[in-house]
């Protein structure tokens, strides 16, 4: 199905608002780790579980839901995505202890493992071929927006009022998400079954293994620094919390420009080279990290770090959906959810190894050790793509 570029106008920027809130709440126990941790009286290493677990649940459901749901009409699932999230993150603001939380908060971030890759294959159906890299790169905007309101509000609410604030808010703008979707994204919309024989041949393309596998080792890396970046702030630069929400913020609005930038450039230097580009910014932020880390713990220089970072986080993300979601069409709704999986692999392995670091070698060891991971990355991006140019040649 292929509609007019200004009849989808609205769906996009739906979509684009639906991912915002998808985002925003798997963004939101990052931006609040250290006054959570704080509330509940548990470490950070403990309370950075919540991490694992919720990455845990999203990197299972992301697939499992991809073939159990693929003959759902996709304005449907869209909206049913959007209702789990708030019920989830209404019963996580209600949780009367970590326990609690613990159990509860993977349950919270089901809809998030449907919702983004099944908008952008749902987006995918929406436009004419030639547009769909540039629409599902738009479309992942809302990732990048949360970052630059998500993990910021989510830290002030929790640091002057309640955590349990900031899953309540996330839980009214879901609801909200849902009614938007019901009525702009047209029904009707639907995608190829899923049969074992297309995970099958998403297992055996290795040009769409390794994009899978950079964007797993990517997350890994990035998250094992991020995901604890309020304690991290804390611990190196005495930051208060309304220095640590400065600085999120400026991360946030560096990934926001970084995506509409790599976006606008993706139907030109093609979605291979903007995933390189995006990558280069990511490792040249994270190890300003290092250093200043190791050498100069000074806001300001913390801060240069996190805007380079920040620049290259979300447009690498948006543009290996792109790269997926043009290198085999028939395979998008499949690969697209291996994505997502991946994405959340990563971020409970990076996690998980965050933790497990803080407790043995303390905050400055966090940067190079996801750097590395980061690198591996990025030669395994330049492979996928070198396989790309040899099948074209």
């Amino acid at each position: 199905m292929s509609v007019t570029t200004r009849s989808v106008q609205a769906p996009v920027w739906v979509l684009v608002f639906g991912n915002f809130v998808v985002a925003c709440g798997v963004l939101v126990v990052p931006g609040m780790l250290d006054a959570l941790a704080q509330d509940l009286r548990i470490s950070v290493p403990t309370a950075g579980t919540l991490l694992s677990v919720a990455a845990l649940a999203m990197c299972l459901g992301a697939p499992a839901f991809a073939a159990f749901t693929s003959r759902v009409d996709r304005r449907v699932l869209l909206v049913a995505a959007l209702l789990a999230l708030g019920l989830g993150h209404l019963a996580c603001a209600l949780a009367p202890d970590y326990v609690s939380l613990a159990v509860v908060r993977p349950f919270s971030v089901l809809g998030a493992a449907v919702f983004t890759p099944q908008a952008a294959a749902t987006i995918g159906l929406m436009v004419p071929a030639h547009q769909r890299a540039t629409a599902v790169t738009t479309v992942f905007l809302g990732w990048s927006m949360a970052s630059v309101l998500g993990m910021p509000i989510g830290n002030l609410l929790a640091s002057y009022g309640s955590w349990r604030y900031a899953f309540a808010l996330i839980a009214a703008l879901a609801m909200l998400a849902a009614v938007l979707v019901w009525r702009v994204i047209p029904s009707g919309l639907s995608v190829p079954p899923l049969t074992l024989s297309s995970w099958g041949q998403v297992a055996r393309n290795a040009r769409l293994r390794l994009v899978l596998l950079a964007t797993f080792m990517w997350c890994a890396g990035h998250l094992m620094v991020l995901g604890y970046a309020t304690p991290a702030l804390r611990d190196l630069v005495g930051a208060p919390p309304a220095l640590q929400a400065m600085l999120l913020t400026l991360m946030g609005v560096c990934g926001v420009l970084g995506n509409v930038m790599l976006s606008r450039a993706v139907a030109r230097i093609g979605a291979d080279a903007g995933s390189r580009v995006a990558l280069s910014f990511v490792i040249g932020g994270m190890v300003l990290w290092s250093l200043a880390a190791w050498a100069w713990p000074r806001p300001w220089a913390i801060g240069l770090a996190m805007m380079v970072w920040g620049i290259g986080s979300f447009a690498f993300v948006s543009n290996q959906q792109a790269r997926l979601a043009g290198s085999v069409p028939a395979l998008a709704s499949a690969s697209l959810a291996l994505n997502t999986s991946s994405l959340y692999a990563g971020q409970a392995l990076g996690a998980a190894m965050g933790g497990w670091m803080l407790t043995w070698s303390g905050f400055t060891s966090l940067g190079p050790v996801g750097l590395t991971l980061v690198g591996v990355a990025l030669a395994l991006s330049v492979w996928a793509d070198r396989i790309n140019r040899v099948a074209r040649s």
